[in-house]
């Protein structure tokens, strides 16, 4: 059974998980996590038998290292979307957008990413190194999914966060691009796919069709009831407050992973840009009739 390899995050368990998996063309990883966690990722996983870096997306959690990985192992080949390909091969512009978000904090948390060599990234058209994959936007415009011959969906953060095994199911919700109706297409691409697993970065692997359905359609659901608190008007503080009891009351003292894995006031900020936007967009557009 495919399990996460845990990067131990700033010390912490089950925040941050990579995965090691089997492709028709050699081993891979399935996301890297952030440059403050390559140590602890070439102790754990034995990096010259890699042959593909399959990446989820580019934010720093999830891809962070792969400049690390690269430099120390130059044969290990990088897939990732077209949007986010230049964003690998020159960071800066990612580094510059996450220092916003994060200020001062960045570099304790995340670290900074190396450029990847252009001639070691691949860009994923249907498949990757042999696996089949599929755009997955929402959480990011730039995100892709990639299922596995036997049945495992590598989710990234597509489908949520699930600190297993807990049941909350946080849909994470960064700036700078959510796209709300985007993420409900991939949440039906993600079940018309039937997965028999799951596979996520923050936490673990969720098993058999039936649970994941019902993984899914609490995402689904809980991502509605975010967008809708934060378009009717909560301040960050409210809605910060609100989601944080709303996963003490399933988590208990499990909830700490959660807020580690997907600060809440982030996803505040991505749901308040959404809307904002949104707005502008159909301001200019009543304006240009």
């Amino acid at each position: 059974m495919i399990e996460p390899v845990d990067l131990l995050h700033l010390g912490k368990e089950r925040v941050i998980g990579v995965y090691v998996v089997d492709t028709p063309e050699g081993p891979a990883l399935f996301d890297c996590g952030p440059a403050t966690c390559f140590d602890r990722l070439r102790e754990a996983v034995d990096l010259r038998e890699i042959r593909h870096l399959l990446l989820s997306h580019i934010h720093l959690d999830h891809a962070g290292a792969a400049g690390h990985v690269v430099r120390a192992h130059p044969h290990i080949r990088v897939h990732v979307s077209e949007i986010g390909a230049p964003h690998v091969i020159d960071p800066s512009r990612l580094i510059g957008s996450a220092r916003r978000l994060y200020g001062d904090e960045l570099d304790r948390l995340y670290g900074e990413p190396l450029p990847v060599p252009e001639e070691n990234v691949e860009v994923i058209w249907d498949t990757a190194a042999g696996v089949k994959s599929f755009p997955a936007p929402g959480h990011a415009s730039h995100h892709v999914c990639y299922v596995l011959d036997d049945g495992t969906l590598l989710a990234g953060d597509a489908t949520g966060v699930r600190i297993l095994p807990g049941r909350h199911v946080l849909p994470h919700a960064p700036p700078p691009d959510i796209d709300l109706e985007a993420w409900e297409r991939t949440f039906d691409e993600v079940l018309r796919h039937q997965p028999e697993r799951l596979a996520l970065i923050h936490f673990g692997v969720v098993s058999g069709i039936e649970q994941i359905a019902e993984h899914v359609e609490r995402a689904r659901n809980y991502l509605a009831v975010w967008a809708k608190r934060v378009h009717d008007g909560m301040t960050e503080d409210e809605f910060v407050a609100a989601a944080r009891a709303d996963i003490e009351a399933s988590e208990g003292s499990g909830a700490e992973s959660y807020f580690r894995a997907a600060p809440i006031e982030q996803s505040y900020l991505g749901l308040e840009r959404y809307w904002r936007k949104k707005g502008e967009r159909s301001a200019e557009a009543a304006a240009s009739t």
